[in-house]
């Protein structure tokens, strides 16, 4: 009997995280973090999970442009669609009046990941494999199969990446067995977000490194002064051995980005993210050439995989920061790791909002078994709040990931965390415990 897909409940799901000014930076001062939360229906009883990350006003848009593709989607046979998911990603992304909106890029693109990754997250379940391992499982031909290649084949021809793909099965056994021993390096964000005090700054550095943190990140462009002390407080709290990253978020122009990491070279940094805008190549790649050896970092922002494509090929960045939402989900996703690999760029992937940290951690391990073969000065990033609103949440030892186990994406969120903090009827909401 064939099982169609039925429909969509759709969820303006907001946490009041401007509160303690958790995720605070230089752009984006007192971010709710929030997400448009998509549980997508079969008749046959299968949901598949899945969201777009966002920060509080808008989600409302957002949740508008989760609707809109789903007239593109209820109907479709399930099996139908699991047999080619490149197919049913190509259906959604080319649809003429949709693509109109962006083409690729904006609320409809991310609304259209997160439908994607809510098929991949029911896939995953009906293989009975967390998606880390249902990505590594498949065969090098049917991961060539889930890329648009359109616009890429100046960069990376299907041929090239079959070939990549099929000379990282031999040791891919051995380093899921290490993955799953010894997991995922990660780095810390949480002691730097830029409203937090130098008070707690220190304190929560202090606790990051002696919870096995080998990599830190802090926010900087707001006063460049203010900038220059919290990174010289960090350093000397921390010595040498850890590496020390900051984020501007996207504030300075190019000029300014390459002033002002001159001014805090001194604290020995290991990258600067997003130091100008996530459109200008140009830019990232005057900033690369000026500020060497500190590395340049890019990806949360950065639309889709034709805009990777250049800043990678022009070696505009020296780190690939894919993000589990910012993009068409997971196909659009692979076909950004294949062209880092081609590139020889690593991959860090962004994982600072509500529910990034579960699902890009699939991202970077299947990348680790299946494409690249490294962990080397590669991490994904964590932060240490809202997991606990997630079915199945990250797990942290010793500063690593530690591999999923459930099937799925590990993208559903817990039912009583939808009733508290749905936007703007939610408990939370209601009680006038925020604003948004």
């Amino acid at each position: 009997m064939t099982e169609r897909i039925t429909g969509f409940d759709v969820t303006d799901v907001r946490f009041p995280t401007s509160l303690d000014l958790s995720g605070s930076d230089a752009m984006n001062p007192d971010p709710d973090y929030s997400a448009a939360y998509v549980v997508v229906h079969t008749d046959g009883g299968q949901e598949g999970h899945g969201f777009a990350f966002t920060i509080g006003r808008g989600t409302e848009v957002e949740v508008a442009g989760i609707r809109a593709v789903e007239r593109l989607v209820v109907g479709l046979d399930i099996d139908e669609v699991f047999g080619d998911l490149g197919g049913f990603s190509q259906h959604l992304v080319g649809d003429s009046p949709l693509r109109w909106l962006g083409p690729e890029k904006g609320v409809i693109h991310m609304a259209i990941g997160a439908v994607v990754n809510a098929v991949w997250d029911m896939y995953a379940k009906r293989e009975g494999k967390p998606l880390w391992k249902a990505l590594a499982d498949m065969s090098p031909q049917q991961l060539v199969d889930l890329v648009d290649f359109r616009y890429l084949t100046d960069a990376l021809e299907p041929a090239e990446a079959l070939d990549m793909l099929q000379r990282a099965r031999e040791g891919a056994a051995g380093r899921e067995q290490q993955l799953m021993a010894d997991g995922f390096p990660a780095y810390s964000t949480s002691a730097g977000w830029l409203g937090y005090s130098d008070d707690k700054v220190a304190r929560l550095c202090k606790e990051a490194v002696e919870a096995g943190f080998d990599h830190l990140k802090l926010k900087v462009g707001g006063n460049i002064e203010d900038d220059i002390r919290r990174c010289e407080l960090v350093r000397a709290l921390v010595g040498d051995d850890i590496r020390l990253s900051i984020d501007a978020n996207q504030k300075w122009g190019v000029d300014e980005a390459i002033e002002s990491v001159a001014r805090l070279a001194h604290a020995n940094l290991w990258w600067v993210e997003e130091p100008t805008s996530p459109d200008d190549v140009l830019g990232h790649g005057q900033i690369a050439r000026a500020i060497a050896p500190i590395k340049v970092a890019a990806g949360e922002h950065v639309a889709n995989r034709v805009m990777f494509k250049q800043l990678l090929a022009s070696g505009a960045i020296d780190i690939c920061q894919i993000d589990a939402t910012r993009v068409a989900g997971v196909n659009e996703n692979v076909a950004i790791l294949l062209l880092a690999a081609k590139f020889g760029v690593p991959v860090c992937p962004h994982a600072g909002g509500v529910g990034l940290c579960e699902v890009v951690q699939h991202l970077a391990m299947f990348d680790f078994v299946a494409l690249s073969g490294s962990t080397e000065n590669r991490w994904i990033e964590y932060v240490d709040h809202l997991h606990e609103h997630f079915v199945d949440p990250v797990r942290i030892d010793n500063g690593r990931y530690i591999a999923p186990q459930r099937p799925g994406s590990s993208a559903r969120m817990r039912p009583d965390s939808i009733d508290a903090y749905r936007y703007p009827d939610g408990r939370v909401w209601q009680l006038g415990h925020a604003s948004s």
